[in-house]
């Protein structure tokens, strides 16, 4: 284990709590079954991504009504109503990120899976995402997690290291994909959790 000097931080499920339930569970009157179908079968969880990685939003939305036409008003909800699926921060981990922001022994980057057209709702809503000192955005490049390539964007652009850099993600497959290119990684569940591990790389909160 070589000594962390830079940390990678993913967003969503880590810093920002995201989830279309917070707009759909109401559209479907509290049928979680049936909501999950919709997730599951309509605008899924693939279909997300693809915008994560730079297909328009636009296009995206008409492409799932050809092949949902009876389904058009909750499919338009879903990029329609998108900053509603935005639940706020998640309070304890911008709190351990303000600490290692303020500590001059890290470099505090972040690597996010997000639209480009939908990420500056966030930076306008979301003071600490003006912390770090930068941040790769999937859509922005064109390409995603677990994809090596946006990894290698990330070390090449802050022009440090795999083996020194320590990747946080919710995601365990993002967590793999970093950790086949030498990245240390933490598989985040809870800021308490997160506490613990960045404890055991010898980075004290």
């Amino acid at each position: 284990m070589k000594k962390v000097k830079n940390i990678i931080f993913d967003l969503g499920g880590v810093l920002v709590d995201w989830n279309p339930e917070y707009v759909y569970l109401d559209v479907f009157n509290g049928d979680r079954k049936k909501m999950q179908w919709f997730f599951d079968e309509v605008c899924t969880f693939d279909w997300n991504e693809n915008q994560d990685a730079g297909y328009p939003l636009v296009q995206a939305t008409n492409d799932r009504i050809k092949l949902f036409p009876e389904y058009e008003e909750w499919i338009r909800m879903y990029y329609g109503r998108w900053e509603e699926m935005l639940g706020g921060p998640i309070e304890d981990t911008v709190v351990i990120l303000k600490k290692l922001t303020d500590n001059p022994n890290y470099r505090v980057v972040a690597l996010t899976n997000w639209s480009a057209e939908t990420f500056p709702i966030a930076l306008k809503r979301f003071e600490f995402l003006h912390w770090f000192e930068g941040i790769v955005v999937s859509g922005t490049e064109r390409t995603r997690k677990p994809f090596p390539e946006i990894y290698q964007t990330t070390l090449a652009r802050f022009e440090i290291e795999a083996a020194s850099s320590l990747f946080i993600d919710d995601n365990k497959r993002n967590i793999n994909a970093a950790a086949e290119l030498g990245i240390q990684t933490i598989h985040f569940q809870n800021p308490i959790q997160l506490e613990t591990n960045l404890s055991d790389f010898g980075i004290q909160i």
